[in-house]
């Protein structure tokens, strides 16, 4: 598979997250060509605010692993991390981060931190961006369209 296919089946957990009313962010992490864990937001089921797609996914690589350090791992998430989600990619040296739309209000790789002119960490992932970024910019479109109306209707 390519980063195509794999950003592919993050937006299938993104639109999990859609169906249950989480904000439609689906974040997969593959390994050796293999998807080794996956997830979508869950911060209102959990009622947790770290209950990011990214978090999520890699708390279950860990665990998959058996081991903190994910430097052979890609992770594909469909919106562009926020600086907790940043973070914990940093933290575990995931090796390459492929997102499909940039954040201009959150994100932390490009668009409002450039995380390759921060001085000084231990690990620098490899960037890619605007994978499917017109799926994964319309379905976050969608959501925002349906929760205005509903409130509206309420």
């Amino acid at each position: 598979m390519n980063d195509t296919e794999y950003m592919q089946e993050a937006l299938l957990e993104a639109k999990k997250a859609y169906s249950e009313d989480e904000v439609p962010i689906g974040c997969v992490i593959v390994k050796d060509g293999e998807i080794i864990a996956f997830s979508h937001n869950e911060k209102e089921a959990r009622q947790d605010v770290t209950a990011h797609a990214e978090i999520l996914a890699i708390k279950r690589a860990q665990a998959q692993l058996k081991t903190w350090h994910l430097e052979e791992c890609t992770l594909y998430v469909t919106l562009e991390p926020c600086m907790m989600c940043t973070g914990a990619i940093v933290h575990s040296r995931i090796k390459k981060v492929v997102y499909g739309t940039d954040d201009p209000k959150g994100g932390a790789l490009v668009s409002n931190i450039d995380l390759n002119s921060v001085k000084g960490l231990n690990h620098y992932p490899q960037i890619v961006g605007d994978v499917l970024k017109e799926e994964c910019s319309q379905i976050l479109k969608d959501y925002f369209k349906d929760k205005r109306v509903k409130k509206k209707a309420v």
